[in-house]
């Protein structure tokens, strides 16, 4: 056969299946006509032992020399080692955003991803993680390839959220709803989880480097404010004049486990009757305390 040409491609006839036209010019490079009368360029060549071919595009969007002109390139390629055709089937595997945090979350819950202190993370903490996925991750990344994620597209995810772009009113149960507003705070928490999720597509081999290392954040506005000693005074008194007031009796033994435990409004409501049996134990050792003014105590 001699070189393809357009007029070689624009007369062949289409027969009753597929059939190759190969070129005489370049090894490798011909044609494919489809019984639907539809023509392809393609290169065909050997990697690891096996035939491959590799399909360039369609005639008419591609010319007979544009199309050879890409074939020198992809089988220069094939001379270097690489396999344009198994390089293009596993671009085509590669897994979007949605994909992989379904993943993340599954092996969350199997107790394979690490949090705080290197233990497993809590159900509390994975239920705060599928929220941020599903009202601003997915939204606005979740069709998106992970390996295509840059540092920029990084960057307006967090952006975007912050702007309240995934703001949204939804119901919840029967008669309940949750407002979701976004926010700086919002935005920059839920670029944490992001970053998360990414440094654990990098260590599964999905990307090679996290595009969330080293984007700015804002400040959290966390409140750090403490009650000063005379704060503590007063309040320990409120609460012992409370404890007399069956209606604030309940509201007082929550704001004092709060208070003199240091734990999470969450892990106080989570004690199991032993814990919460200690800790009225040691709620009652320093209620004294706190009304004497704190004096040092002379043992522990």
């Amino acid at each position: 056969m001699p070189k393809l040409t357009k007029r070689i491609v624009d007369q062949v006839e289409t027969g009753k299946a597929d059939y190759f036209i190969w070129d005489d010019d370049l090894q490798g490079f011909g044609l494919r006509v489809f019984a639907s009368g539809r023509r392809s360029y393609v290169v065909q060549y050997r990697a690891k032992g096996r035939t491959r071919r590799f399909t360039i595009g369609p005639h008419g969007i591609w010319t007979p020399e544009t199309a050879r002109r890409e074939a020198r390139i992809l089988l220069g390629r094939v001379a270097q080692g690489d396999n344009p055709a198994e390089e293009r089937e596993l671009d085509h595997k590669a897994i979007n955003v949605k994909e992989l945090c379904e993943r993340y979350l599954e092996d969350a819950k199997a107790g394979l991803i690490l949090g705080k202190k290197r233990r497993p993370k809590k159900d509390s903490t994975i239920y705060t993680d599928e929220g941020r996925i599903k009202r601003h991750i997915i939204p606005l990344l979740g069709t998106r390839r992970v390996k295509d994620l840059t540092s920029a597209d990084i960057t307006r995810f967090m952006r975007d959220v912050a702007a309240g772009r995934t703001k949204m009113t939804e119901r919840t149960k029967k008669y309940g709803r949750t407002i979701v507003r976004g926010g700086i705070g919002t935005g920059t928490r839920t670029l944490g989880l992001l970053g998360a999720i990414l440094t654990y597509a990098r260590e599964n081999g999905i990307i090679e480097t996290n595009p969330a290392h080293g984007i700015r954040k804002p400040a959290d506005q966390k409140l750090n404010r403490r009650l000063s000693e005379d704060e503590y005074r007063l309040l320990g008194q409120l609460l012992c004049n409370a404890d007399d007031d069956d209606q604030l009796a309940t509201a007082a033994s929550m704001v004092r486990a709060l208070a003199l435990s240091g734990c999470r409004r969450g892990e106080i409501i989570n004690l199991d009757w032993r814990e919460a049996a200690e800790l009225q134990m040691d709620m009652l050792r320093v209620d004294a305390d706190i009304l004497s003014g704190f004096p040092d105590r002379a043992s522990p």
